[in-house]
């Protein structure tokens, strides 16, 4: 079986579609599966190249605007490729014109992977070229893709609330699993640098649909009124979009909690390993996620969790490994004072419920068989799995 991927970045600038899309491409690689992934090179592409090890690449050169992405040189891959399917893993840009041509003169089938893009918080950022870009090609894409894939259930649900009646496969992101449980940095190990005993770890891109100005709102609240709060801090980790770190910044100097709040910039490899090896707690105060790949790690590491709703991840509040809080400053600070009160082998061993979760329900050799099942059935080699829906 012959599958190409495209995507609108090899390198770690996709987020956290970088990790999902290079590790299901190495998986499935590894079930015998031949896969091609075309991507588009940007500033980090030469040095993420390597971690793509054992999938076959190509380096796309945009011509004209990045935000279109349009690359010449991708027809003429799938021309001498000639993949037996096409798997999109980005709305919006070239690639989905692209497929949509291909589709039609090949006659072959292709699955789009929107990875949250169709949630409605995020079809409001640049709402009126999202717009202009439905009307011209983005809807005729998505409405002939043979399958969509959606992260979760409810992902699902904003395909059929944005009009797609195509089948849907439910398959979650995954995650690689740390052969042991966080424990005391060792001697001479890099730290991550931090302002209290303790400490509360974002990690993810400083977006302004990551609502972490509540956060800071929350966390200067409970400072302010909490003792055990001193004992903590709270460390930003992750690369800046939409001017929102000078944002944040500000917000820290105005709230006057610079004693303990971080910012620590992006953390890859292994300085990204050893910031959540060293903290005790993560929080992901999302607006909107499709499946938030950053608390599968933290789970992955053994942290307690706080998180809204919104992160899609219902499993990890029923299995005791998340404290659930709304977007709102006020939940937010009741959340951190609920973690703050908890004992260290209380924070322990949530934090080891939400590991064992993973390994349960994300571990990727799991997504990669269940993707695999998807293709086999678009190409007519097997039956229907029972994760894709089709009503």
């Amino acid at each position: 079986m012959k599958i190409a991927y495209l995507t609108g970045s090899l390198s770690r600038r996709a987020g956290g579609c970088f990790n999902s899309v290079r590790r299901l491409a190495q998986e499935l690689v590894g079930t015998g599966l031949a896969v091609r992934v075309l991507g588009l090179r940007d500033a980090d592409t030469d040095r993420d190249l390597a971690l793509w090890d054992g999938v076959s690449v190509f380096a796309g050169h945009v011509l004209g605007p990045r935000t279109f992405g349009y690359c010449p040189a991708f027809q003429r891959m799938l021309a001498d490729e000639q993949p037996e399917l096409l798997h999109v893993h980005t709305l919006w840009m070239y690639s989905s014109v692209l497929c949509l041509r291909w589709s039609t003169g090949a006659r072959k089938p292709y699955i789009v992977s929107p990875h949250g893009m169709l949630e409605p918080r995020a079809l409001t950022y640049h709402h009126w070229k999202k717009r202009f870009a439905e009307w011209l090609y983005e809807n005729s894409h998505l409405g002939h893709a043979t399958c969509l894939h959606a992260l979760r259930e409810a992902e699902a649900r904003t395909f059929r609330v944005y009009g797609l009646k195509n089948p849907i496969c439910v398959i979650p992101n995954g995650i690689d699993v740390p052969t042991s449980l966080p424990g005391a940095p060792p001697a001479g190990s890099e730290d991550a640098g931090t302002c209290g005993a303790k400490a509360l770890l974002y990690l993810g891109r400083l977006h302004p649909i990551k609502n972490l100005l509540n956060l800071l709102h929350a966390w200067a609240a409970v400072h302010r009124l909490s003792k055990a709060a001193r004992d903590w801090c709270l460390l930003i980790a992750g690369w800046d979009q939409k001017g929102y770190h000078a944002r944040l910044t500000r917000a820290v100097r105005e709230l006057e909690i610079e004693g303990s709040v971080r910012f620590l910039g992006p953390q890859f490899g292994a300085s990204k390993h050893a910031t959540l090896r060293h903290a005790d707690a993560f929080i992901l105060p999302s607006l909107s996620e499709a499946l938030p790949v950053a608390v599968l790690e933290a789970w992955a590491y053994g942290l307690p969790v706080l998180m809204t709703p919104q992160c899609n991840l219902p499993e990890g509040f029923a299995a005791g490994a998340a404290v659930q809080v709304d977007p709102e400053p006020a939940s937010i600070a009741a959340g951190l004072r609920e973690l703050l009160r908890m004992s260290d082998a209380e924070r322990r061993a949530m934090g080891e419920r939400g590991r064992r979760l993973v390994e349960e329900r994300f571990s990727w050799p799991k997504i990669a068989q269940q993707m695999k099942a998807v293709y086999e059935w678009v190409l007519g080699g097997g039956a229907k799995p029972e994760w894709v829906l089709t009503a």
